[in-house]
This record gives C-alpha cells, sequence and structure tokens, in this order.
C-alpha cells in the first residue's frame, strides 16, 4: 500500500507530554508548558529548555508495516567545533516494546562562540526517518521525540490506517525538576529515570523538568495545579543552589507556596517531594557555580556563608524534610524522599561533569525510584 499523509493535528494521533503546540513555517513544534506562560518569563532558556521535549511522544494505533516521520530539529553548535550537537534519537513502540530507533536528522543550526554567546540561525531542512517492517495487525504506537532536541513535526505518513488510541486506564503521573529530570544526557527518549520508572510503575509520565529552571516558579505550580493528575512529585533544590536563588529566609516560604498551589488544583493526590541526588561540589558549599576548564562543576560560594543563610544540599535536603513533616498533619498524602536514593555519595563517579549522571545512571534512576514510590507502601501505591 503507498504511503498516505496523517494529520499530526485535529486528526487521530495523539500528541502526549505536551501542554502546548505552536504553529511554525515548517510544521507545529510541541512545547511543555502551556502558551499563557511565555508571558512570565524574559529568559530565554526557559522558552528553549520546554521545547526539547523530553517526554513528548504521539501515540495512534495503526496496521501499517511502515511509518515515516518528517522532522525540523534544531541544534546547536560552538564555533570551535567540527560538527553540530547530537540531536537524538527518535524511538518507536510497538505495543510497549521499543520497535526501533533512528538518529534525529539536523536541521536548523545554532551557531555560537561560546556556551550563553549570541545565536546566529544556519537554517536547515527538515528530514525524514522511516521504520518499516512493523508487524502486521492493529497494534499500539508511541513515536518518542529526542528529549534534547527541538523538533518541530512537519509530517507523518503510514502505509495503512490510522486510528486513535484506546483508553487504557493508566494513571497520570506529572513530574517537575531539573536537568536531572530532563535527562539531557540520556541514551535516548525512554531512557530518562522518569519515563522508564513509569514504564515499570504502569503509568502515563507528564515531564514538566527544565534544565537550569526548576527555581520554584510559580507559572510552574499553576500549571501543575490546573493539569489532570492522579500522581504529582517535584525534585527541588540544584538550581537554587547552583544560581543562588534562594537564601533560607526566602526558600521555605517559596516551598510552601508552590506546594499551596499545586494542593489548590489537587488538595488530595499523592505528591512525592524530591530532595537532591548527591553533587561533592555543593553538598557543602553555596552556589554560584562555573564549569571549569576540566568540564566539570565548581562551587563558587563560600562555605561560611551557610551559616548566614546561604544554601547548599545539604541544607536544602534538611529544609525539605522538614516543611514535609510540618505539613503531613494537614496533607497526609505528601511524601518526601532523600534524593541520594536515587543516587549516593558513593555513585558520583557516575556524573560525568560533576552533576549530570549518565545513561547508565538515569536508567538505575528511574529502576530505583519506581521500586520506591509503586511499592506496596510508597507513595504511588
Amino acid at each position: 500500500m503507498a504511503m498516505r499523509a496523517v494529520p499530526l493535528v485535529g486528526g487521530p494521533v495523539e500528541l502526549r507530554g505536551a501542554l502546548d503546540l505552536e504553529t511554525t513555517a515548517a510544521g507545529v513544534m510541541p512545547r511543555r508548558l502551556p502558551a499563557w506562560t511565555k508571558e512570565q518569563y524574559q529568559d530565554p532558556s526557559v522558552y528553549g529548555v520546554t521545547v526539547m521535549p523530553s517526554g513528548v511522544r504521539l501515540v495512534f494505533r495503526t496496521d501499517a508495516r511502515a511509518l515515516e516521520f518528517e522532522v525540523l530539529t534544531s541544534t546547536g553548535q560552538l564555533d570551535a567545533d567540527p560538527h553540530p550537537r547530537p540531536t537524538g534519537m527518535l524511538e518507536l513502540l510497538v505495543d510497549g516494546a521499543l520497535a526501533g530507533r533512528r538518529q534525529a536528522p539536523v536541521g536548523n543550526v545554532l551557531r555560537m562562540a561560546g556556551p550563553g554567546a549570541v545565536q546566529r540561525l544556519i537554517p536547515g531542512k527538515s528530514g525524514t526517518v522511516r521504520f518499516a517492517g512493523l508487524p502486521a495487525g492493529m497494534k499500539n504506537v508511541e513515536l518518542w521525540l529526542p528529549q534534547q532536541t527541538p523538533t518541530e513535526l512537519v509530517a507523518l505518513r503510514a502505509d495503512g490506517d490510522v486510528l486513535a488510541p484506546l483508553p487504557d486506564g493508566r494513571r497520570r503521573w506529572v513530574h517537575h525538576g531539573s536537568s536531572i529530570s530532563h535527562c539531557i544526557e540520556a541514551d535516548g527518549p525512554t531512557g530518562t529515570w522518569p519515563v522508564v520508572a513509569a514504564a515499570l510503575g504502569g503509568v502515563e509520565v507528564i515531564n514538566l523538568s527544565q534544565a537550569g529552571n526548576a527555581l520554584l516558579d510559580p507559572y510552574v505550580a499553576r500549571t501543575i495545579r490546573d493539569t489532570p493528575a492522579d500522581l504529582i512529585s517535584l525534585k527541588v533544590g540544584i538550581n537554587i543552589v547552583s544560581l543562588s536563588a534562594f537564601r533560607l529566609r526566602t526558600f521555605g516560604p517559596a516551598v510552601h507556596g508552590f506546594l499551596d498551589t499545586i494542593r489548590d488544583g489537587h488538595p488530595d493526590t499523592p505528591l512525592l517531594l524530591i530532595s537532591p541526588v548527591s553533587c561533592p561540589a555543593l553538598e557543602q558549599v553555596p552556589g554560584p557555580t562555573e564549569t571549569g576548564p576540566d568540564g566539570r562543576i565548581a562551587a563558587l560560594g563560600d562555605p561560611a556563608d551557610v551559616a548566614g543563610g546561604a544554601l547548599s544540599l545539604t541544607v536544602v535536603r534538611a529544609e525539605l524534610a522538614r516543611i514535609a513533616a510540618a505539613r503531613q498533619a494537614s496533607d497526609p498524602h505528601l511524601r518526601c524522599l532523600d534524593g541520594r536514593a536515587l543516587l549516593g555519595p558513593d555513585e558520583t563517579d557516575d556524573l560525568t561533569d560533576g552533576l549530570h549522571p549518565t545513561a547508565a545512571a538515569y536508567r538505575r534512576m528511574g529502576k530505583r525510584f519506581a521500586a520506591h514510590a509503586f511499592a506496596t507502601d510508597g507513595p504511588f501505591r
């Protein structure tokens, strides 16, 4: 049968994991925060990470034996580097099992002299990936987008019928965290720790994590408040310490306010508050941070300032545990998890730059989270 185009908007295909869909010159761009939030921040890095589609996938049923997916990616390249940054993988799941992986094609390239420098757009063209030899008969299909690369959806083509997915009854888990939950370094979109954990727990995940931008922003709390959710988790702390975003005096009230806003929409939903995983540079020393010549993170703060209210990871973990304990009398569905249970101090060799886990460590974190959260007596039981 000849390949036929399938509508990406207004047709049978569901886009899950994104809360906004922007129309572009090439097609449509998934975005993981609602459109209204764009008015509430100025830092372009926030927009940049929300269009990195961590956890975003196309979901449908089909009897097709071949699928073609046309996309336009945007990736960066330092002037000193001979090639653009890797665009990541497109992964196809059929009836829940990985059926194919393809490198996302290079499209637009954003050139820059160095990290944080002004970007120069080198326009590119869309590219097509093909998955052939799929099993015969009607099947459930999920096409996962690369977690680290903004990806405009141009076209989907199939050599069979494409139908809307059937309801499967799974609970919806909404998670928010930093780059360590965004998982840019994972080996593919289904290798991020929230997706690994969701698969093991039999739930659907919406990953609202924002690399470098998990800062208790009120618009994120309102987004979670207004998003249907059966389970919620928040991984809080690493960006706050690394950017020196709060002092002890302001951190606690900000956490309470974030939780209060979420509870306005989800008063009884299981909510797991997660403190930071191990990061040697920031355990006892406050931020801000910089990346040294060796590519590893270094803390620039003075440890003596902790006594005056500066935040280290040790202080943040203690404060989150204190806040959770104080709220539990009136909020029995709130639990707290020490992030070192996901990646502890004896595993810091698995932090590629002293901060971000390896692909293997992300998968291990997902298994550990699932074992804790979905256990018989776990917070997501």
